[in-house]
């Protein structure tokens, strides 16, 4: 039985290489899901490790905008996704933060687009990364600039998720008109920014994560995050949207098992 997924985890990551198996001992008490995100080849084969080993696990397999010298080997994916278990295709899109040079960012868009082309291709949502430049918007509209140059040519098979969402309204408006859902980790549970961002957005667009070991909920916070706490989240969307746990939970997991393709 699975209760909620948490979409976007990093169990493939050396923060669980002391106690994996007590996690997932924890997420199956909790009735936890998860799909392990890859950020390069190394990764994304362990995520796919993983999701082969456990029944709540499933597996996101790509290339990292800034976290991995590997260039995007297609044909090494195309063995990867091979197994029914690979669900999306990223972490992958635009990071802005720590741009170095305007020779980055090229290689960075090119990156991203061969991703995109590649799950079109095998009809696969993207899980998309995006981190503007300090104060500005301006990786999200470059997102926003490749999305409609590929949107003639893919039409219904571009489809993806804005992960760890922490922008504007209008920038989360932007992601639902090109049909993309987007999901909220636990910063939300201690910064109120984005509470009427989450008012907003249409309960079937919106899915829940914790991008873990990063950003644990409260009452967590500071200490490693892992896939049950994706309850937290849960719990502070039903208190934003003012409804109950009883009738977000379910239409949670609806949302990532459909977006997904998830199979219980």
């Amino acid at each position: 039985m699975i209760k909620y997924i948490d979409i976007h985890s990093h169990l493939n990551l050396k923060e669980f290489n002391d106690d994996l198996p007590g996690v997932i001992s924890r997420m199956n008490k909790q009735e936890v899901g998860t799909i392990v995100i890859g950020v390069d080849k190394k990764t994304s084969e362990l995520a796919v490790k993983l999701s082969n080993e456990n029944e709540n696990i499933w597996a996101c397999v790509g290339i990292h905008p800034t976290d991995s010298v590997d260039d995007f080997d297609e044909g090494f994916f195309e063995e990867l996704i091979k197994n029914p278990k690979v669900v999306c295709i990223g972490e992958c899109g635009l990071d802005y933060f720590r741009l170095k040079n305007e020779e980055e960012k090229e290689k960075q868009k090119e990156l991203f687009e061969r991703q995109i082309d590649f799950a079109a291709k095998h009809d696969l949502p993207l899980m998309l990364h995006v981190r503007p430049s300090k104060g500005t918007q301006d990786a999200h509209l470059d997102v926003f600039k490749i999305l409609e140059s590929k949107k003639k040519e893919y039409k219904d098979k571009l489809r993806g998720n804005s992960h760890f969402f922490a922008s504007t309204k209008e920038i989360a408006e932007e992601y639902i008109k090109f049909g993309f859902t987007i999901s909220f980790t636990g910063l939300i549970t201690y910064i109120q920014d984005f509470n009427e961002i989450i008012e907003s957005i249409p309960l079937e667009m919106i899915h829940i994560e914790t991008d873990a070991p990063f950003v644990a909920p409260v009452p967590h916070r500071g200490k490693r995050n892992e896939p049950i706490y994706v309850i937290e989240v849960a719990k502070r969307i039903a208190e934003i949207k003012k409804i109950s746990e009883t009738e977000l939970i379910p239409k949670l997991l609806e949302n990532s098992s459909k977006f997904f393709n998830l199979k219980f």
